[in-house]
């Protein structure tokens, strides 16, 4: 199961808080095709936002065909984000994780490592962009 954290100074809405983690939770493995999400009553009860909040970003992960909401049961996820192989991932994982560590041991905050990580892929995106097949083409052709 899935244990939901609402960073109240972030500025990002709780319910898209929500929606984001439990994305990132089916992208990693972390929950899969028929494990259930949390009551909104335990979501509330652990993190204190309002119930109308919780509802709203199951409705929103209902719409989006992630999660099944079955009367008097419970919210189902129905559809994974994980993209195979994800599993073969742990090294990596790990190797994230010390380096969080070493991050947050060094007296950076969440918000300072999400920075460092967003800039790292901004920068190698950026760098790359200009190596896409067409682009490679088109430089040839203008040589």
């Amino acid at each position: 199961m899935i244990d939901y954290r609402i960073d109240r100074g972030s500025g990002v809405p709780a319910y898209v808080q929500i929606l984001e983690q439990t994305e990132r939770a089916l992208r990693m493995g972390t929950l899969r095709v028929g494990d259930k999400l949390p009551t909104a009553r335990e979501v509330v009860a652990a993190t204190g936002i309002n119930p109308n909040t919780v509802l709203r970003a199951y409705r929103d992960m209902e719409r989006a065909g992630l999660v099944e909401l079955r009367r008097g049961l419970g919210t189902f996820v129905t559809r994974s984000l994980a993209r195979p192989g994800a599993e073969n991932d742990s090294p990596l994982r790990r190797e994230a994780t010390d380096w969080v560590a070493r991050a947050r041991a060094a007296g950076l905050e969440r918000a300072d490592v999400l920075a460092l990580v967003t800039a790292a892929l901004d920068a190698y995106d950026n760098e790359h962009d200009s190596d896409t097949p067409g682009d490679r083409e088109g430089k040839k052709e203008d040589a």
